[in-house]
């Protein structure tokens, strides 16, 4: 059973005629209802003043400030985040959507748990 965590998940997205984009999103919305209460999804929509500053934010962890303002390196759209950290820059096929999913959800709990076992 999965420890009681949420974990962010955001979707690059550019509009709603940008086809990659729709199916990056819609791989995701398969296989929320089975981790509805572990996951917190957000559409980053590029195109609108709010989705624009996180495209930003995550582009500057992947690149650097130099990275994105000098050197125009962008994330890639559609792409999906994790809690942050770039996991598919192409739609992932279900059962690898799904090991990530569970990976990040369970990875912190491992960790902690090992950490107790030492101590």
């Amino acid at each position: 059973m999965l420890p009681p965590r949420k974990i962010v998940i955001e979707i690059m997205f550019k509009a709603h005629d940008c086809l990659i984009c729709h199916y990056m999103d819609e791989a995701l919305r398969e296989v929320l209802p089975d981790y509805k209460d572990h996951v917190e999804y957000r559409r980053i929509d590029i195109l609108e003043a709010a989705g624009k500053k996180r495209f930003l934010e995550l582009s500057v962890a992947l690149f650097g400030k130099d990275g994105v303002f000098k050197k125009m390196q962008l994330a890639p759209v559609p792409s999906m985040f994790i809690n942050g950290e770039l996991f598919f820059d192409t739609i992932p096929p279900r059962h690898m959507l799904e090991k990530a999913i569970k990976t990040v959800i369970e990875e912190p709990f491992s960790k902690n748990n090992d950490a107790k076992s030492k101590g």
